[in-house]
Parts: structure tokens; sequence; C-alpha cells
């Protein structure tokens, strides 16, 4: 059934309009029947009933601002009568016993992923190429260009056109007829066929602005960050690329490495430029121990795994008015799902988190995590201010034009993507997600920069949710976008996996479209389905520095 406008919590005093709504539309909810004064946009919101200056204004059921004039009911709520506010979280309290959803249409499903000797499953198969300093940047391009042709890897479009036959036709003295008659495109589907290891599902080169200069803990979070990636279970070994001069030492990745995984058996092979007898020979040498590398690898294929061996990254970027009634509930009954499954979620981007605090720290299982929790918030929070911005300066002009008008309110929505589970950790940032259930990541609200978070944290698959679209990626993780509505979805296709917009139009529910993102990462996790992402290669990779990003 499709609604014209909907009020999503009783205590709500603000009502979200679905539709274009024309002055002089009557609005019944429950008991109260409201007049607009005034058009209201599809995805804005209008006063459910008068509202005094200075009074609270509630959405989701929380706090979300504070009403800087008095507000006639049926007036559009907008950023010239609303500011930020968000309530104020104390201790935990207990609440009830979590119900999970029922997992009835999963219990015994599988998804085919990549087993390694650690325990854990990756849902794709890589070799990276990391430079350890900025300065390396330029030999990783070289390795990339010569690499990923040859071996079948040149998938950063759909087609690749081989300009090489034509030179050939020509120097041989072809008539023009036959230069032009002859084939030089290649589909993408073609291309794939020419891998020479089939097992492996590409070479990911994490190219990066940091690992000198700046302060050393920079460099030392660095070396973390890529010890995650190394880790990851969608990675199979790694290419390292040194410098030998700059604060990133190979001695502080192997460190962080032995740290996350004490254990580790993964192959990873470490060169150092300023050690070589020259670039010419640096750069042969790190050919050929990538070239051995894929072919250890190429000797691990995908079998079938339980889904509780699935780590979810639960994202959102460009959201819009419908981001918080549509995509993010659904993922975060996707997320439940998983968790009841025995697998793990990862909520991040903590800007985003203002304002919603005390349920999360009411679903913490530990009191330690809940103090944690606390003081990560809190630390953010003042070193924003410190600074002179804050989190109520983290909506975008586009999630403002598209409804998000304060920080409380764009952060009620984007929590819904955690869904109603239990907390079981709480993580700094390159901390490693090891529990099963729901943990928190702290990360910037940056959209890359958080699934650069995500991905090093162990998530082998994100789910990332958009109103307005964003073409985000990751190196090593696949990631599946879904919009929010359908316009953005037929609009960009090209860019967009799922449709979450059929429950604005109420074609599907919150529930059936968590099962079909469920089902959607099964085949993505096992091989058979590629993410548009993959397709456009969106490899972003962003290392946050600890400053101050919104």
């Amino acid at each position: 059934m499709e609604f014209s406008y909907v009020q999503i919590d009783p205590k709500d005093n603000i009502v979200v309009a679905i539709k274009n709504l024309p002055k002089g539309t009557i609005a019944q909810i429950g008991d109260l029947s409201v007049t607009l004064e005034e058009d209201i946009k599809q995805k804005h919101k209008f006063a459910l009933h008068a509202i005094k200056n200075e009074a609270p204004i509630y959405m989701y059921g929380v706090l979300i601002g504070i009403a800087t004039k008095d507000i006639n009911a049926g007036t559009a709520i907008t950023v010239s009568n609303i500011k930020h506010a968000s309530a104020e979280y104390l201790e935990r309290k207990k609440i009830e016993k979590w119900i999970p959803p029922s997992i009835q249409n999963f219990k015994n499903r599988t998804f085919d992923g990549y087993h390694r000797k650690d325990g854990k499953v990756g849902t794709a198969n890589y070799w990276l190429v990391i430079p350890l300093v900025f300065c390396e940047n330029r030999n990783v391009e070289l390795l990339e260009a010569s690499l990923n042709e040859a071996l079948g890897y040149n998938n950063k479009k759909d087609i690749s056109i081989d300009t090489h036959e034509l030179i050939k036709k020509y120097q041989a003295g072809d008539s023009i007829d036959a230069i032009y008659n002859t084939p030089i495109i290649s589909t993408r589907k073609e291309l794939m066929k020419n891998r020479v290891f089939k097992n492996v599902d590409g070479i990911k080169y994490l190219k990066h602005d940091g690992g000198c200069g700046g302060i050393r803990q920079d460099a030392e979070t660095l070396c973390r960050l890529l010890a995650g990636y190394i880790i990851n279970a969608n990675v199979a070994g790694a290419t390292i690329l040194s410098l030998g001069c700059q604060n990133a030492q190979m001695e502080m990745l192997e460190k962080a490495i032995k740290e996350i995984s004490p254990n580790s058996e993964k192959p990873v092979h470490y060169i150092e430029q300023q050690q070589s007898k020259n670039e010419h020979t640096f750069i042969e040498e790190a050919t050929k121990l990538t070239f051995l590398g894929l072919i250890e690898a190429n000797k691990t294929s995908r079998k079938p795994a339980p889904l509780s061996k699935l780590k979810l990254g639960l994202e959102c970027g460009g959201s819009d008015g419908f981001s918080g009634i549509s995509a993010n509930p659904a993922l975060g009954y996707a997320s439940d799902l998983l968790i009841a499954l025995g697998g793990s979620a990862v909520l991040s981007e903590f800007p985003e988190l203002n304002g919603v605090e005390q349920e999360l720290i009411n679903r913490c299982v530990h009191e330690e995590d809940a103090q944690k929790f606390t003081k990560l918030m809190k630390a953010y929070s003042s070193a924003a201010v410190a600074v002179g911005s804050g989190f109520e300066n983290n909506p975008s002009p586009g999630n403002i034009k598209d409804g998000l008008i304060t920080d409380a309110m764009k952060s009620a929505g984007a929590a819904k993507k955690g869904g109603t589970s239990p907390i079981v950790s709480v993580l700094d940032y390159t901390e490693q997600a090891e529990k099963p259930g729901l943990s928190l990541l702290c990360t910037p609200g940056n959209d890359v920069e958080s699934t650069t978070g995500l991905a090093g944290s162990g998530c082998n698959i994100i789910v990332f949710t958009t109103g307005l679209g964003t073409p985000t990626g990751n190196p090593i993780t696949p990631v599946l976008k879904m919009s929010s509505n359908t316009t953005l979805y037929n609009k960009m296709k090209d860019i967009i996996d799922i449709d979450a917009g059929t429950i604005i139009t109420g074609d599907s529910s919150i529930e059936s479209m968590g099962e079909k993102i469920i089902s959607d990462i099964i085949e993505v996790a096992s091989g058979r389905k590629e993410v548009k992402a993959e397709i456009n290669s969106n490899n972003d990779f962003i290392p946050w520095k600890r400053g101050i990003s919104l």
C-alpha cells in the first residue's frame, strides 16, 4: 500500500512527505488532522502541530533538533526554523531480551568462499601490492600497467580496445579496408576468460598519500590498517614496496600483522628500493615475487561455507530523506538475520550516531563496551569542537536539500542500518571485528574513509545504502550499493545493485527487502554475481589520519 506521508514514531512531532504535497492537503495522523499551510517537497518534513520557539523536535522517537522560531502546524521543517540538538547520554540501562527474526528461509544456506588456514572464509581472492609510502606510488602504477593487461585483469571498463592489431595491419601494408574491418574490441566477459589465474579475482594496488611526513601516529595507524587488509579473508597475500627511509617501516607493518594474527601463514613479500641495485632491478623483483604469489594464491578455490563466516559492513553515503525509512532499516533487518545465523555485522561512522548514543549504549552486552563507546564519542565530538566544527556540521548540502536538516535527524536514520541486535564489541579504528554479532567501529562519516576502515577491520562484504547516488567501492571487499528510492535506481543502474525504493511505493516490506539483501549477499559472496562497484573498478582507498573528518 502506497502512502503520501508517514509519522515514523508515535512520539514524533514532525511528519515525512512521501510524495510532493500541495498546500491545502489535509493530513490525518491518528486522531490529529492537519492542513498544510504550504507545499511540502517529497522527502521533507512538516510540523504535525504547532511547535513553540526553543521547543524540542522529535523524529524516529528521538530528539533531532530545537525550534529556532514558532512553527505553525502544517509548515515545512527547514534550516530557517530548526537547529541541531541531540539527547544527552548516560549510563547503560538494562533492556529487554533481543528477539531475533525468523531464519527459516536461510537456516541451511551456504556460500561458496575461499577458506583460509586461520578459519576465516573470503568472499573474494585477491593479491595486494602495497606501497609503504607515497613515494612508491609510481612504481606501483608501473606494476599495475604491466601485470593487469598480461594476466587478464584489465577490467577497468566493459571493453578493451586493441590498437596493436591496427598497427600490425598498417605495418604489414594491408589495405585501408582490411585495417578498417579488423576486430579490435574484446568484451569484459571475454577478458575475464583470458585470466591466467582462474582462482584469483585480481591484483589490487593500495596507493595512498601516507607513510611519511605528518606525525608518527599516522604511520603506525596506516601500518595497522594495511595489516588488517593483508589479514582480511578476501586476501591471499601481498607484495610490499618500501622506499626505506620513511616513517612507516617494514618492521612496523610486520609487528602489526603479528599482533592481529600471530599465527598468520599468508605470504607477504617485502622489498626495499634503497637496498636494491637500481629501480629496474627493484621493479623486476617486485613483478616476479607478485607472480609467484599469484601461483600460490591460485591453488585455493571456492568451497561451501556457512553464512556465519560472513562479516557484513554496514555503510551509507549520499543519504536522502527516504534513507532512514527504506534502505537503512531494510539493511538493519538483514544485519539482524545474519547475526541470528551466527554471522557478524559492523556499524561505523561515529559522527552519524550522534543523538542515538543512549540506545546503542543500552544495547551493549558488556559495560566496558558501553564505556568505551561513550569515551570514543565524547573524544571525537570534543576534537571537532576544538577546531571550530562539530557533529552538527556533518550533513552535506545534498543531505539538506533532500530533507536531512540536522545531524541528529541524519544519524537517527543512519543508525537503522544496525538493526536491533545486541552490541557485542566496540572497536576503535583498525581494531578487528572478531566476535559474532554486531560491533561498532569508530570511523568518520566520510564514505570512503569509512568503507576503507570496515574492510581493514575484517569485513568480507559491505552493503552501502544511498539516496542521492555514489560510486564508492573498495579494493578487496565487494560493496553492494542499495538505493533508498526507485527514481535513483532507474537513473543510476550502472552503479547501484539493489532498489529498496519498493518499500516507499508499498511493493515490498522492510522484512522482505532484508531477506532479498541476504540472498544477494550470498550470490556476491559466492562469486556468482558481480557488484557494480567492481565492474566499474571503484577501488576507493583512503586511510583516516585521525584528524577531524566528519
